[in-house]
């Protein structure tokens, strides 16, 4: 471990059974922390993530986003954030959006917050780690970290480091998606990270004139993979055009997330 320089794909050690975990710093207490993962971009991961937080945060449980796509991070965008994080005694202080969930991200720590992040994947995983052991989070019930698409460091820095609850998969209907889910999937396994489910988002479209649905990425195949890896589609989510435009104004936490309350109802009763 002491020579480690966090770039597994040069390393031959067998890592996935060592006990790598990282603690939150003295003043944070953080409950249940569930990682949303994706095969592939495109699919609408981080506005779920964003809407699972709200969800949650309108239960009453206080709520944060790790936003561990340090490359390509939306979540500030989305609730609206464009401030920079703070610094007291205690670590960094992360942001609150309008309803209070509390949020990390690389671009609350950028001079300009479309400056573009070129780092490697030692780089990178060492900033996910001090996300979360140098931020003074508070008392957390749940954290949602929101993971870059694929099966690269990241990901892997989470599983190992943060020991997720859970992991939630957002997938579309395309039979190519539900391949490269299978990946996501088989990689939580190999970490013995527990797969809460699937996320099925862009499911249908509803004409808003005649009413008549329309499955634009074609017959979902969600329940055909989700039981081929022995769990089940959580939620199947609908092209809402009002959604993506919440998002680009900042406004998430106004989006419908009735959709969501049964998969919130399983993480509280996890």
């Amino acid at each position: 471990m002491s020579a480690c320089n966090g770039d597994c794909s040069s390393c031959s050690a067998d890592c996935k059974d060592r006990d790598l975990s990282l603690k939150p710093n003295e003043f944070s207490h953080i409950g249940k922390i569930y990682a949303v993962v994706s095969g592939k971009g495109g699919v609408g991961k981080s506005s779920v993530t964003c809407m699972l937080a709200s969800a949650m945060q309108q239960r009453g449980k206080q709520t944060a986003v790790l936003d561990a796509d340090i490359t390509g991070p939306s979540i500030p965008k989305m609730f609206g954030i464009h401030t920079r994080a703070e610094a007291d005694a205690a670590g960094l202080i992360p942001v609150e959006t309008s309803t209070g969930i509390r949020v990390m991200s690389i671009n609350l720590l950028l001079e300009e917050e479309d400056a573009p992040v070129v780092w490697r994947g030692p780089v990178i995983s060492g900033a996910i780690q001090q996300f979360f052991t140098e931020v003074a989070w508070g008392d957390v019930d749940y954290m949602f970290v929101d993971l870059p698409p694929g099966t690269g460091d990241v990901p892997l820095t989470v599983f190992q480091s943060l020991k997720p609850d859970g992991v939630i998969v957002v997938t579309t209907p395309q039979d190519l998606v539900g391949l490269i889910v299978k990946k996501a999937v088989h990689m939580a396994d190999m970490m013995h990270v527990p797969v809460v489910g699937i996320i099925e988002n862009m499911s249908v479209f509803t004409c808003p004139y005649c009413g008549k649905q329309h499955r634009i990425f074609g017959e979902s195949t969600a329940k055909e993979a989700a039981a081929s890896l022995g769990t089940e589609v959580l939620a199947s989510l609908p092209i809402d055009p009002k959604t993506p435009a919440l998002a680009d104004k900042g406004a998430i936490e106004l989006a419908d997330t009735d959709a969501l309350q049964g998969v919130i109802d399983r993480l509280l009763q996890a």
